[in-house]
């Protein structure tokens, strides 16, 4: 198996700023959707960089020029970490997704930090960096870039939906796949749960206690992005400039806060599914553990959801970015045109060699 495999490290970090998510998976070299993953682990950002990573839309270019290169090496001393955490003798690739500071694909811009070069120069292991931005280049929206993996490893789910720091799902329909982003999750719950002292609503405990406040929910659901058809994708933009907003518009505590907007995140998702659909759903992400969360999308979409073992809930986004990488130096198409809206499929993300 040792010289049938292709070991590709694979890094994830979402703008919920919990932290990065790596883990080293083996794809067999004859058939890349036979894969496993031998170890993974999340390495949490410490204030410092919760803060640089907040504030970095105030940057001006030289400052994000330098946080780019400066992310680039806290990501690469992470990957040196893993490697000597687990004995790790073998990576073949390292595939990055970055941290997410621009989206706005409207006006062609997207950004995302963590320079590949950096990375390749530290760990001395090629790279693979810089995902969305040819996408953009072919008027794409750059987003979501998950449906190929939940096209080719999670076939058998009509719908596969994460809950992160946004809900984005892909939907199937044999061999094809739409895909979009929902609306903000975590993003949300998170600001609202650290005004109550909490970094997030952990089990669902401190929505649980709120009431919904159906003036604020109607609001919340009438927001014009949620009448667009796909392709479309969200970034911290809207989180900041509209939703945040619009709450706080409102004087009420928050845990009823939060549980109004765990009401619009299940309104929001079941708009999505087939009315009485028989086809189960897959659902991973952070949002997985909010029992509150999960208990209001199970109310609203009588379907069965399937909660993977936490391997995969946790960590299904940084698989899917190793092996994105791995189609990639591969030359084969990994960036899909029915999901981002671009004018062809393409083999999308920066290669840096040694």
């Amino acid at each position: 198996m040792y010289n049938n495999s292709i070991y590709v490290i694979g890094l994830m970090s979402g703008t919920s700023l919990d932290g990065v998510d790596i883990c080293l998976v083996s794809f067999n070299k004859s058939d890349y959707t036979n894969y496993n993953i031998l170890y993974a682990k999340t390495f949490g950002y410490n204030k410092i960089w919760i803060k640089k990573l907040k504030e970095a839309v105030l940057l001006n270019n030289k400052q994000l020029d330098r946080l780019d290169n400066d992310y680039g090496k806290l990501l690469s001393d992470y990957v040196k970490q893993f490697i000597n955490e687990f004995n790790i003798s073998k990576v073949d690739l390292i595939s990055s997704h970055g941290h997410t500071i621009f989206h706005q694909p409207n006006k062609g811009i997207t950004l995302q930090i963590g320079d590949g070069k950096t990375i390749n120069k530290n760990t001395k292991i090629d790279v693979v960096s810089d995902y969305r931005t040819q996408d953009i280049e072919y008027k794409g929206e750059g987003a979501p870039l998950v449906p190929i993996g939940d096209l080719d490893l999670y076939y058998m789910y009509k719908y596969c939906l994460n809950l992160g720091g946004f809900s984005n799902i892909s939907i199937k329909d044999k061999k094809n796949i739409k895909a979009f982003d929902i609306c903000p999750v975590n993003t949300v719950l998170n600001h609202y749960s650290n005004k109550l002292g909490y970094p997030f609503d952990k089990d669902g405990f401190l929505s649980n206690k709120g009431r919904i406040n159906t003036n604020l929910l109607r609001k919340l659901n009438d927001m014009s992005f949620y009448n667009k058809l796909g392709p479309k994708s969200l970034g911290i933009e809207f989180v900041l400039s509209k939703v945040i907003p619009l709450i706080d518009k409102y004087i009420i505590n928050p845990e009823d806060v939060l549980i109004t907007y765990i009401e619009h995140i299940s309104d929001q998702i079941n708009k999505c599914i087939i009315p009485n659909s028989k086809e189960k759903i897959l659902i991973t992400g952070g949002g997985v553990y909010n029992k509150t969360l999960i208990d209001s999308i199970k109310n609203k979409l009588k379907t069965k959801l399937i909660i993977p073992k936490k391997e995969i809930v946790d960590f299904k986004e940084a698989l899917i970015f190793a092996y994105m990488g791995l189609l990639r130096v591969k030359g084969k198409i990994n960036c899909l045109k029915s999901v981002t809206g671009a004018t062809k499929d393409h083999s999308s993300g920066r290669i840096f060699k040694n």
